[in-house]
């Protein structure tokens, strides 16, 4: 299982950021007191995706996968908030498209994962 991802984001997109994952179910968890002030710490269901201002942060070049409870619904709130969703192919008959956060990381939408092996 994997817990959390960090994203280093510019300082100024840290509120749009909040914003963004927040349309994809994550909401505001407490952070350690070692990093309270320095990160915004967010959780959906078990998994975390942590937003760490960094002023030289750079997008990743890779990307992050999220399974979103209700798909449609939630690309819907991400073009009414402005964000460019790019619908790709199914894989395993799951539904998915491309989005970048306002920090200008990727990030794939899947209506449901693959089946487990």
């Amino acid at each position: 299982m994997i817990h959390h991802v960090n994203r280093q984001i510019p300082p100024s997109t840290l509120d749009q950021c909040v914003r963004f994952y927040g349309l994809l179910g994550f909401k505001p968890v407490p952070a350690p007191e070692a990093v309270a002030g320095r990160a915004v710490w967010l959780e959906a269901a078990a998994t975390q995706v942590h937003l760490m201002p960094a002023a030289d942060a750079q997008p990743d070049r890779g990307h992050v996968a999220v399974v979103v409870s209700d798909y449609e619904a939630v690309l819907a709130e991400l073009r009414t908030a402005g964000h460019e969703v790019e619908p790709r192919r199914k894989h395993w008959g799951s539904p998915r498209a491309f989005v970048h956060d306002p920090a200008g990381h990727l990030v794939e939408l899947m209506a449901f994962p693959p089946p487990s092996s």
